[in-house]
């Protein structure tokens, strides 16, 4: 058996890409006050589908982000990929953070290529994934810039760049455009929506926003606004791509959304 009930000879449907399954956990704060963050959360993600993870803050979003990243363990339940179960970080998992996460002291490029040179990946073998990707998210002419001469839009540029150079299985962002103007949070998401369609692999996407959610996904989990998260609703969404934040059926969506939470815009 693996983590906490699960077989390793345990067959998971072909498509299916991660398993969470009866997923709870609680922290101890200090004094040791428990606080259930997460409470029997079953959620199943397919083969390079965008899905995203929609709710409030405190609501246990991030929390499920972390233990299928490997860097939460849970109480009861597991999470599973295709080929077995989560134990911990991996390469088959690639980050991004709201926070930025760089290495000042890197260029563009060395941050980029960082995960692949503690593989010891060869030298031109890693400068082109490295320059494939910085292409990718549009940075080509930035490669030799450090962080601190970057916009915010373009630092996160660079993480997704760089979590993409290590070839993972899985995207997980955990609200990375949380601290973008709404402006740039817009140019972000059309860049993000393009990139997993020209690099199509499964994304998790965790986020507040609303617009955002249905903007991106080919499906929404809306968590309850409240702890300990749960699932409250899952939509799907159905619309071609690109979309537009003005085409009446997001709208439609938006509206039936917002009525089932307290959520922004």
């Amino acid at each position: 058996m693996g983590a906490d009930g699960y077989s390793e000879g345990k067959a998971m449907e072909k498509s299916i890409k991660i398993q969470c399954h009866n997923i709870s956990k609680t922290f101890i704060q200090k004094g040791k006050v428990e606080v259930p963050v997460i409470r029997d959360v079953s959620l199943a993600v397919h083969e390079n589908e965008f899905l995203v993870i929609l709710g409030p803050g405190q609501s246990g979003k991030s929390t499920l982000l972390r233990i299928i990243a490997g860097l939460e363990t849970p109480d009861k339940g597991y999470a599973a990929m295709s080929d077995g179960p989560i134990v911990g970080p991996g390469a088959d998992r690639g980050l991004v953070f709201q926070g930025y996460m760089l290495f000042a002291w890197e260029t563009v490029f060395g941050n980029v290529e960082m995960g692949l040179k503690l593989r010891n990946v060869p030298k031109a073998e890693r400068r082109e994934i490295a320059m494939h990707y910085i292409d990718l998210v549009g940075l080509s002419g930035f490669e030799k810039h450090y962080p601190h001469q970057l916009s915010g839009g373009m630092k996160q540029r660079v993480g997704i760049a760089r979590a993409y150079a290590n070839s993972p299985q899985v995207m997980l962002l955990d609200e990375p455009f949380g601290q973008l103007d709404a402006q740039t949070r817009m140019f972000m998401q059309q860049e993000i929506s393009r990139i997993w369609e020209q690099e199509k692999r499964t994304i998790i996407f965790v986020t507040n926003n609303i617009d955002e959610a249905l903007y991106l996904g080919d499906r929404i989990v809306l968590m309850e606004g409240k702890l300990p998260g749960t699932i409250k609703e899952e939509f799907p969404v159905n619309l071609p791509r690109p979309r537009e934040h003005t085409d009446m059926e997001l709208l439609r969506m938006r509206e039936v959304i917002t009525d089932r939470t307290e959520l922004v815009l």
